[in-house]
């Protein structure tokens, strides 16, 4: 796959790096000439000297034959640029965008060329609220029109010691349930798997009412 990582602060550096090291060809593009020079001789990647907010640095960078795109820098507004200008100006088929300030995280969507948006404080309270709640559904990622909620099952569940199948005629034909972990153990779920007080059944869900729905299958009122 090739990607392009844009802004090379500890954040991009690091994607670039993983992405590298998984096999991915990827280009890291920097608008600061003295940190390039620091990174050129450091990294395995090729390493451009390049302002992604501008169109012909973009170009020359061959963003048009990029798979992914990663607005990795330290400035909302620089990724909400590079992000728009990367699907509109190159159609990239993914973008991914770092949220600095949480606050800003309704900006990032898909009006501004955004497929993911990733904001670190929201997801430490995801998992830090995964961590704690018992017996309530906690939203742990969003896919564009899709979301990814978990519930730890309290003993007073309704769901509590039935079969997935045993649901299936009350469930939402728009949810479905991807994952158990019981005792840190994955499960594949199956229509005859048992859940149990203590399961942490992960369900991907893809419009609000299928979320209450479930919410109501899993929680006891």
């Amino acid at each position: 796959m090739k990607v392009a990582v844009c802004g090379a602060g500890n954040v991009g550096v690091y994607i670039a790096k993983d992405l590298h090291d998984a096999g991915h060809e990827v280009v890291l593009l920097e608008n600061d000439s003295i940190l390039v020079a620091k990174l050129l001789p450091r990294l395995p990647m090729k390493v451009l000297h390049a302002d992604a907010c501008e169109v012909n640095r973009l170009e020359e960078a061959n963003l048009e034959t990029m798979e992914v795109v990663v607005a990795a820098t330290g400035d909302d507004e620089d990724n909400l640029v590079i992000s728009l200008l990367s699907k509109q100006e190159f159609a990239v088929p993914r973008v991914v965008a770092r949220v600095n300030h949480p606050e800003n995280m309704w900006l990032f969507n898909e009006s501004w060329g955004v497929d993911r948006a990733v904001s670190t404080p929201h997801l430490l309270t995801a998992f830090v609220e995964e961590a704690v709640s018992v017996g309530s559904l906690v939203r742990l990622m969003d896919f564009g029109d899709a979301r990814l909620v978990e519930v730890t099952l309290a003993a007073t569940s309704p769901a509590a010691d039935k079969r997935l199948s045993d649901l299936q005629s009350i469930f939402p034909r728009e949810a479905t349930v991807v994952a158990v972990v019981r005792d840190e153990h994955v499960i594949v779920p199956r229509g005859d798997t048992v859940i149990q007080a203590g399961d942490e059944v992960m369900v991907l869900v893809t419009t609000s009412a299928s979320e209450d729905q479930v919410k109501s299958i899993f929680v006891a009122s």
